[in-house]
């Protein structure tokens, strides 16, 4: 115990969902509904496969290192951002770019602050670096106190805010204007935005980088482009922080076959799209008829690929969560925060799907 980093003596894991998808065969797995951790629902566009194939072929792809600067990324990337090359950088999935920019530009004892209840993964990073973590939280419904939140940003003076935008798990989403407002406000703060579901949303603060020096982006490729397995995401930030951050990043980390895969599906941005519109689609559908059960208190209106579904109580919830699990639908329920405690999120996938998983949350509350 003497030799652990002191700051990580104590630290809380980040708990993971443990699932049965990786535990049964190939056969069995494909009657598995995995809806806990906001993956997409359908492979990735046909052209990853081609591109795999081709690669696999390629003797030199096993015992090389991976290229260190893939330029057809980047010009892609630009391409989809309609940003200049020099305001991106991919990495080995967003939380890896995230402890990146934590290690960058965070030293021990800086507080940080994270508008909560969110994804958990940045507050252990920042704790890893012996970061002081604060939160300032929704409203139990989920709306945001905007002056107060001002207000913390006032009191704690954090090095950095962290943002998920739209908010995991309540698929809320902050106005562009307030975000702006903030930013602008307090220039000496790193404001990072993660928006891991910019495309269901539509709305985005990338554009922003070239005007506000104190502003990051993170994306991945793990939600709408269906590439979870492959572990790869972006930053989109001024120029020279892309710099600064590339000097420490690890450009061996992003193997051949992540490389061929994110080239993939951004060769092919019509397949995402048609999928992203279909789970939209659904989205709707299915909150208008989840929220017509009895036993459910309330949808919130989300502009991700998931729903939050609050229960009338914790009873009921369970009810419903035992009954998807039995059979082979799995979803997240919500136990580390108090407001969530009746709550399950459960990640949207296509039409045929969720009449699947209605039908049984119907049952359940029969």
């Amino acid at each position: 115990m003497k030799f652990i980093n002191k700051y990580l003596r104590n630290l809380a894991p980040y708990k993971v969902a443990s699932h049965k998808v990786w535990e049964v065969s190939d056969e069995k797995r494909k009657s598995i509904l995995k809806l806990d951790w906001n993956e997409s629902t359908i492979p990735p566009s046909p052209k990853v496969k081609d591109r795999l194939k081709k690669l696999v072929e390629n003797e030199n792809v096993y015992f090389l290192y991976p290229s260190t600067h893939n330029n057809e990324i980047l010009q892609r990337l630009s391409m989809y951002t309609k940003l200049p090359l020099d305001n991106i950088q991919y990495f080995a999935s967003s939380d890896s770019l995230q402890e990146y920019l934590v290690r960058m530009y965070i030293t021990v004892g800086d507080p940080i602050l994270i508008l909560g209840p969110t994804y958990d993964n940045f507050r252990l990073t920042s704790q890893a670096q012996g970061a002081v973590v604060h939160y300032f939280n929704y409203n139990s419904d989920f709306t945001l106190n905007e002056e107060g939140f001002i207000k913390t940003i006032e009191n704690i003076n954090p090095s950095l805010v962290y943002i998920c935008n739209p908010n995991n798990p309540s698929g809320n989403i902050i106005s562009k204007t307030f975000l702006k407002n903030i930013i602008h406000k307090f220039t000496d703060v790193i404001f990072l935005i993660d928006e891991a579901y910019y495309e269901f949303s539509g709305e985005t603060m990338a554009e922003e980088v070239v005007i506000f020096p104190n502003l990051f982006v993170s994306r991945t490729f793990s939600k709408a482009f269906a590439l979870a397995n492959f572990r790869a995401g972006y930053l989109i930030s001024d120029f020279t922080n892309i710099q600064q951050i590339s000097k420490i990043r690890n450009s061996k980390n992003f193997t051949s076959f992540a490389q061929e895969a994110v080239i993939g599906v951004l060769s092919d941005i019509d397949y995402m799209q048609a999928y992203v519109d279909e789970v939209i689609h659904t989205r709707e559908w299915f909150s208008d008829e989840l929220s017509k059960i009895s036993n459910i208190k309330k949808v919130y209106k989300s502009k991700a690929n998931f729903i939050l579904v609050e229960f009338d109580d914790f009873d009921s919830k369970m009810i419903a969560l035992n009954y998807l699990s039995e059979n082979n639908v799995f979803v997240r329920n919500l136990v580390h925060s108090e407001i969530l405690i009746n709550s399950l999120r459960i990640t949207i996938g296509t039409r045929s799907q969720m009449e699947r998983v209605f039908a049984l949350i119907k049952e359940a509350n029969e």
